[in-house]
């Protein structure tokens, strides 16, 4: 028999765990990309042979327009989760992406962590960019992609609301800190080749902007881009998004 002393300190360490698996369990459903715990996301269907390239964070004039040569090079369309006040400074870039055939997504007004914003806010930043966005491009957005993958379940049931589908990924690495495209493009294709002998298509993320700021050197994921590009270009499709079920 436990002492009280004991009693107590198990006691103590039971609550400690049940709180730590609780917070555990909340981050896995809150930002794994695959997790549904929370609500359903778009991540990809069985089509091994597609590949939707997306890019979080612009516009970014350092980067964005070249990488916008590159896909048109390749006569490929991506998809392009936007900023809102990104979009807003840039617009003409903003309006150009889409002109060119590039889906267009929403990817919050200021790059909050939704899971944490409170509702009101969350709101604000959801409509205020879908609203630019739609100006800018003259089309309605139906994509949304929360910033870090973050959300909960009023995050998923608003966007669904708003006529936003939820999207999060299963191909990405690090690529906003990576200094090498190479090793950006090698973890991103082992990924894919994962993902492709499992039967998935692959939601590929890449940065062409960074929400800290414009300008930022997105030059090591552009060139990675054009990585991917030329290795799949013979044996997969490159689709944006919206052919996608939900």
């Amino acid at each position: 028999m436990l002492s009280p002393l004991a009693a107590s300190v198990y006691g103590v360490l039971g609550a400690g765990g049940a709180i730590g698996l609780a917070a555990g369990g909340f981050a896995y459903a809150s930002r794994w990309p695959t997790s549904q715990i929370f609500g359903r996301t778009l991540i990809a269907p069985r089509s091994p042979d597609q590949l939707a390239l997306t890019f979080d964070d612009g516009p970014n004039p350092a980067w964005t327009p070249r990488l916008l040569d590159i896909l048109a090079e390749h006569n490929v369309h991506a998809t392009f989760f936007m900023v809102g006040k990104f979009a807003k400074a840039e617009s003409a870039l903003a309006r150009r992406v889409a002109d060119s055939g590039h889906l267009v997504g929403n990817h919050t007004w200021s790059h909050p962590d939704l899971s944490r914003t409170r509702a009101a806010n969350v709101l604000d930043e959801l409509t205020r960019t879908s609203d630019i966005l739609a100006e800018i491009t003259g089309k309605p957005v139906r994509h949304f992609r929360p910033p870090f993958g973050a959300r909960r379940p009023y995050v998923l049931k608003l966007a669904r609301q708003l006529g936003l589908i939820p999207v999060t990924w299963n191909a990405m690495t690090r690529d906003w800190k990576a200094p090498s495209a190479d090793k950006i493009a090698e973890n991103l294709i082992r990924k894919i080749d994962s993902n492709q002998s499992r039967g998935f298509a692959s939601n590929i993320v890449l940065h062409d902007g960074s929400h800290r700021g414009q300008n930022a050197n997105r030059g090591p994921s552009v060139t990675a881009a054009a990585a991917l590009l030329a290795r799949y270009a013979g044996t997969h499709k490159f689709v944006t998004l919206d052919v996608w079920p939900e």
